[in-house]
């Protein structure tokens, strides 16, 4: 059923038409509707200023040949700074507009390729995850339930966590791809930890109440994305995943260090308590205005920190122990680097600078950097590894050169620029 999912996704997504007209462009059709209708002749728009102040910006325009998909590329796409990665995008300068008209066909065309790019990245994914489920479904077969003691279920229970905080963070921006990769992530989590339960490797309380958690937060996202859920509500939910995520962030890497440093919940339970005092504090009003934006981008960063540290525990284990690199899987750490990787190009064409950040962490870190570890240590031929790092500095490459087309710029290092500061 996972497969069949993930498979229906893609194939929708890649049979897109990279040459789309305004009114077909399929990424963004849930949204175009109600930002077409409003333009004609003279449209209004907001221009916001770094106060937060905001003033009336008209645009008279009589050019028919100006494409309206142009300035909602731009609206959506306008580089903020890395901080504020979180926030909704204002309307460019006419000056600006006007610039990146000129550019509407290549960043059309790159636009589509990127979210293309964006949802192949459930392939590796799905492929990364199946493995081990499928083996842990022949141990419960065979009686064998010991097995399945190998799989750390904590481990998995703070991917999940991180899947379903960065499902509420690009639900909030309409990342349809980005949605179904974290999707699959929760889905085929959910289906190990199902087994984990089945052969008693983790207690039945803790994946009751998990299972209550993932239906929640699936429902929640879903009824949040199409609008139909109350600010109320998501309201909560979005406090719930804050205060989780700084509970189990500092938790996590203090466990990773164990037992060379004491084994203590201290960490995990100052954070909760600091999280909860914020909550309360944001709920109540206490909080400044830059407080309340502060803390409502801590859920998308907690879970793409918890996500960075992920390769972390790993890669302590091969300097501790470097005979133990031979049981790790080339093509496993292959699939992973493939999986972030196909996620840079749309994190930077989107200026969001926690998705690149993370994408980009988890590919050289996770994938290349274990990769490296066993080229090191023979693990793998030196024609592999030269092969691979150069495949992913040309992926790296390219995806700049091309979205410094996109966006008209003359270097690369210009949308390096604004991903980092913003515009």
């Amino acid at each position: 059923m996972v497969a069949a999912m993930a498979a229906s996704a893609v194939t929708q997504s890649l049979l897109r038409p990279v040459r789309s007209s305004s009114s077909s462009s399929p990424h963004y059709s849930s949204s175009k509707s109600r930002h077409f209708s409003s333009l004609s002749s003279n449209l209004q728009f907001k221009n916001h200023d770094c106060n937060g102040s905001s003033s009336s910006l008209f645009l008279i325009s009589n050019d028919r040949s100006r494409s309206p998909l142009s300035l909602h590329l731009h609206h959506r796409f306008k580089p903020s700074a890395s901080l504020g990665s979180d926030l909704p995008h204002p309307i460019q300068p006419v000056e600006e507009a006007v610039k990146i008209n000129r550019n509407d066909e290549v960043m059309k065309q790159w636009d589509g390729w990127t979210a293309k790019f964006a949802a192949a990245a459930n392939i590796p994914f799905l492929l990364l995850q199946l493995p081990q489920i499928w083996l842990n479904a022949q141990n419960l077969m065979a009686g064998n339930n010991s097995a399945l003691l190998a799989v750390n279920w904590l481990g998995s229970l703070t991917g999940l966590l991180a899947n379903l905080s960065l499902l509420s963070y690009f639900a909030k921006k309409k990342e349809t791809e980005a949605m179904i990769v974290q999707c699959l992530g929760i889905v085929t989590t959910y289906v190990m930890i199902s087994q984990l339960a089945m052969a008693e490797a983790m207690p039945s309380l803790y994946f009751s109440l998990t299972s209550i958690v993932v239906g929640t937060g699936v429902i929640s996202n879903f009824l949040n994305y199409f609008g139909i859920l109350p600010p109320v509500i998501w309201g909560l939910w979005e406090d719930f995943i804050t205060v989780g995520g700084l509970s189990v962030l500092p938790q996590v890497m203090w466990s990773t260090f164990v037992p060379y440093i004491p084994n203590s919940i201290l960490p995990g339970a100052i954070s909760f308590v600091l999280a909860m005092v914020a909550a309360i504090m944001v709920r109540t009003g206490k909080l400044s205005e830059k407080g309340v934006k502060f803390y409502g981008a801590i859920s998308g960063w907690t879970a793409t920190l918890l996500f960075m540290w992920m390769p972390v525990p790993q890669l302590w284990t091969n300097l501790l122990s470097p005979d133990n690199i031979k049981g790790l899987s080339p093509l496993t750490m292959l699939l992973a680097m493939a999986g972030n990787g196909l996620m840079i190009p749309r994190a930077l064409f989107s200026r969001d600078f926690m998705w690149f950040l993370g994408s980009s962490w988890a590919t050289l870190l996770y994938g290349w950097g274990n990769i490296v570890c066993m080229y090191l240590f023979n693990s793998i031929s030196r024609e592999s590894f030269l092969a691979t790092t150069a495949g992913l500095l040309i992926w790296i490459g390219v995806a700049f050169w091309k979205d410094s087309k996109a966006y008209g710029h003359s270097s690369p290092l210009r949308s390096f620029k604004e991903l980092l500061f913003g515009s």
